[in-house]
C-alpha cells in the first residue's frame, strides 16, 4: 500500500466526511424545529406589509380619481356626490372592503366660488379603515385605517 487509509481500521474518535460528531445528531432538526416559526412569522410580516402597502395605493388611486371627478361637477353638491360614489366604486374594484369609507373635498365651495377663468383645485381625502382578516389572514382580529 502506499500510505492511503484504504485498508486502516476506524479508530473511535475518527469521522466520516458529513458524519456528526458524538452529541452532535440531532442539532440540526432541533436548530430548524426552533427557527423554523420564526422564519414563518418573518414571511408573514413582509407579507402583511405588503399587502397594507398595496391596500394604501389603493386608497390613493381612489382619492385622485375622486378629486378628477369632483372637479368636473356642476355643483359642490353634485362633486360630493361624484367623489364618493368614484371612491366606493374604485375601492371596490381593488376588492379592499372598507368597514368605515369616508371622502371629503375640502375647500370645494371655495373652488366653486372662483370667479370663470380663474384657476381653481379640488382637494380629495379618503379614509377607509380595512379589517386586518381581509388583508392580511382570515380570522386576524383588528383592523387599520388608511
Amino acid at each position: 500500500m502506499t500510505g492511503d487509509s484504504a485498508g486502516r481500521a476506524r479508530r473511535p474518535g475518527d469521522l466520516r466526511p458529513g458524519e456528526p460528531a458524538a452529541g452532535e445528531a440531532g442539532s440540526a432538526a432541533l436548530e430548524l424545529l426552533i427557527l423554523a416559526p420564526v422564519l414563518i412569522l418573518l414571511i408573514c410580516m413582509v407579507i402583511a406589509a405588503g399587502r397594507i402597502a398595496i391596500a394604501r395605493g389603493a386608497i390613493d388611486a381612489a382619492a385622485r380619481d375622486a378629486a378628477r371627478q369632483a372637479s368636473i361637477a356642476r355643483s359642490p353638491q353634485d362633486a360630493m356626490s361624484t367623489a364618493q360614489s368614484t371612491a366606493g366604486a374604485e375601492l371596490a374594484g381593488e376588492h379592499l372592503n372598507c368597514s368605515a369609507l369616508s371622502v371629503g373635498l375640502p375647500g370645494v365651495y371655495r373652488a366653486f366660488a372662483t370667479p370663470l377663468g380663474q384657476q381653481a383645485s379640488v382637494t380629495a381625502t379618503v379614509r377607509c379603515t380595512v379589517r386586518l382578516s381581509d388583508l392580511i389572514l382570515p380570522g386576524m382580529p383588528g383592523s387599520v385605517p388608511l
